[in-house]
């Protein structure tokens, strides 16, 4: 059995942590890895679409990855209590047509004892935006140490 610290039940600084790594992890655009952060039975809901289990949600990820480019995302802690956290989000992408537009977004996971995400729900609402109204700008790839999060850009 694959273990994916921090394990719950979370703190304040458990939850962050794992927060981050999300985040960083979903940056990297790898679906395969990425969905090694989900339970092989895990359950979703990303806007309309309901992905069951770890290859769907590869498959799911790969797609969004292939018509969402140069994607960049922060997540930021919202709440947390055992074995669940809560996120807000926002990230940017362009369509093969190069418009772009940021994406807000909250999630609700919840967690099993080795640390995997067997649930996540998730609602997000595009915004087109001009390209000269883009904030996130660092090199694709996790976002950079230091770099501001939500809050700190006032979204």
């Amino acid at each position: 059995m694959t273990s994916r610290p921090p394990l719950p039940p979370f703190t304040r600084e458990t939850a962050l942590t794992k927060v981050r790594a999300a985040e960083n992890a979903w940056n990297t655009r790898n679906a395969a890895g990425v969905a090694l952060a989900y339970t092989e039975d895990t359950i979703w809901r990303n806007r309309s679409e309901f992905p069951r289990g770890r290859s769907e949600v590869e498959a799911f990820l790969a797609r969004k990855w292939e018509r969402e480019l140069d994607y960049r995302l922060i997540k930021e802690l919202w709440a947390f209590h055992d074995n669940r956290i809560a996120v807000r989000f926002a990230y940017e992408f362009r369509d093969a047509e190069n418009q772009w537009y940021r994406a807000y977004g909250n999630e609700n996971w919840e967690f099993r004892a080795d640390g995997l995400m067997h649930r996540r729900h998730a609602s997000i609402n595009d915004l087109p935006i001009d390209e000269s109204n883009r904030l996130f700008y660092w090199p694709l790839g996790p976002r950079p140490e230091g770099h501001p999060g939500l809050s700190e850009i006032g979204l």
